[in-house]
C-alpha cells in the first residue's frame, strides 16, 4: 500500500512540474526556468507582468504571501485568457487546473499586470480590448 502512495505522489509531482515547464514555454521562456526554485516565482512574476519585489511578499511575508500568490495566480489565469472562474480552479484544484492550462487550448495574451505591456501584445496579435478598457 506504500508502495502505491508513493507511485501516485511521484506522479502529481511530475504532472505538476511538466504543468509548469509547459505554461513557461507557452509564455515564451524556457521550460527549465519552472523546476528552479524561487527562480520560479521570480520568472511567473516576470509572466503575469508584476515588478521582481514582490517575492519578498511571497516568501517572507505571512498571510500577505497568501495573498500575493492569490492575486499572482488570477494574473495567471487572466495572461492566458481565462476569468476569476478559473483562478478559484487554480487555487482549489490545482491538479487539475494547471494541466488544463498548460495542455489545453489556452493562448498567452501577455503580461496581465502590466496594462500597458497587455494591450500591446494583443494588438500585435489583432486582438481586441480586454478588462483594462472596462470602467466601473
Amino acid at each position: 500500500m506504500f508502495g502505491i502512495a508513493i507511485i501516485f505522489y511521484l506522479g502529481v509531482i511530475f504532472l505538476m512540474i511538466a504543468s509548469m515547464w509547459k505554461i513557461f514555454e507557452k509564455a515564451g521562456e524556457k521550460g527549465w526556468k519552472a523546476i528552479i526554485p524561487i527562480y520560479n516565482l521570480v520568472v511567473l512574476l516576470q509572466i503575469v507582468g508584476k515588478p521582481d519585489w514582490w517575492i519578498v511578499f511571497m516568501l517572507l511575508v505571512p498571510i500577505a504571501n497568501i495573498v500575493f500568490m492569490i492575486w499572482t495566480y488570477n494574473m495567471l489565469s487572466k495572461s492566458f485568457g481565462k476569468d476569476e472562474g478559473f483562478t478559484v480552479g487554480l487555487i482549489l484544484l490545482g491538479i487539475v487546473f494547471f494541466p488544463v492550462l498548460a495542455f489545453g487550448d489556452a493562448e498567452y495574451q501577455g503580461p496581465y499586470g502590466t496594462p500597458e505591456a497587455f494591450q500591446a501584445y494583443r494588438k500585435k496579435l489583432g486582438q481586441g480590448q480586454f478588462d483594462f478598457d472596462h470602467s466601473l
